[in-house]
């Protein structure tokens, strides 16, 4: 065998030894700043497994696809996220859909219900797996292929109405090859699913951030005793001691003559509040400057 042809052959073989090569594409990249701090107090967000209306995967890609936007809301800082375990508490005490299939209504009273500001529902609309490759004389490369399609809605806990809406698109790719029938053979990588997923996701979390936020800050009386107004928003919310706000009490709902669509409700300023400690996990305690005391139940706001 002369040189030139060792050198040809030890080259192919080469080749055959590479390891898989995975890519991920997603049909917009969003950047998340996670170096900015809170200005103010954080929203609380709850999102639901999502629907998958696809035949492949059950129940398996709506449990993740929530998990993956859940991943990205908490590292993005902006919010206090809810356990989907505990969302998924509520809806079968409630005796509610698990799914990104619930109306804007039912995912409000859920949102009521667990103090949120907004809540996120979504659904797979499009999924798909394929083999792509190319055989020559000595050579040989393939590629798995994910492609998917996901759509979220973010809906206003207040009055059910949808903050924002949104599709997107992921693709993941996973490379073998190999020469003369020799080289890297797998078998159908599962992590190409949440890498096509995160793909799909990930572009939507700096639009819900914004939107959320374009919404005003608010929290609940969760109890009073005595002199103490207790508020289910406290240090993991990031409300400072010391902060004044002012409470609300809310009435009878106002919706729209022509569609019958709740555009918001009458309100009673009570008077105004200062948080003065902590208490559990994220609650604060609150005693009044001046006005009415609030009762369990009303709402409280940022002071104007």
């Amino acid at each position: 065998m002369n040189r030139t042809m060792s050198l040809f052959l030890a080259g192919l073989f080469s080749f055959s030894a590479c390891a898989p090569s995975t890519s991920v594409r997603q049909k917009q990249t969003m950047t998340i700043d996670q170096s900015k701090g809170m200005a103010g107090p954080k929203r609380r967000i709850g999102v639901v497994d999502f629907e998958n209306k696809t035949t492949y995967g059950q129940n398996r890609l709506g449990t993740s696809a929530s998990d993956i936007l859940i991943t990205e809301l908490v590292k993005s800082n902006q919010f206090v996220v809810v356990e989907r375990d505990r969302m998924n508490q509520i809806m079968q005490e409630q005796k509610l859909g698990m799914s990104g299939a619930i109306d804007p209504s039912t995912a409000a009273q859920v949102g009521k219900i667990l103090g949120l500001n907004a809540i996120v529902t979504g659904s797979i609309s499009q999924f798909g797996e394929e083999t792509e490759g190319s055989e020559y004389l000595l050579t040989q490369s393939k590629a798995q292929v994910v492609k998917c399609t996901v759509d979220i809605r973010v809906v206003d806990v207040e009055n059910g109405r949808i903050l924002y809406a949104d599709s997107g698109s992921g693709l993941a790719r996973k490379h073998t090859g190999g020469v003369l029938g020799l080289g890297t053979r797998s078998s159908y990588d599962e992590t190409l699913e949440g890498d096509a997923l995160r793909a799909a996701i990930v572009k939507f979390v700096n639009n819900i951030i914004q939107q959320v936020q374009n919404k005003p800050w608010s929290c609940r009386v969760a109890d009073v005793d005595g002199s103490s107004i207790y508020l289910n928003a406290g240090h993991e919310s990031n409300v400072p001691l010391g902060k004044k706000l002012a409470a609300y009490h809310i009435g009878r709902a106002i919706k729209d003559p022509n569609t019958g669509l709740v555009l918001g409700n009458t309100e009673d300023k009570l008077g105004e509040i200062k948080v003065v400690r902590y208490f559990g996990d994220d609650g604060s305690v609150a005693e009044l400057v001046n006005g009415s005391m609030p009762s369990a139940g009303d709402i409280v706001r940022l002071m104007e």
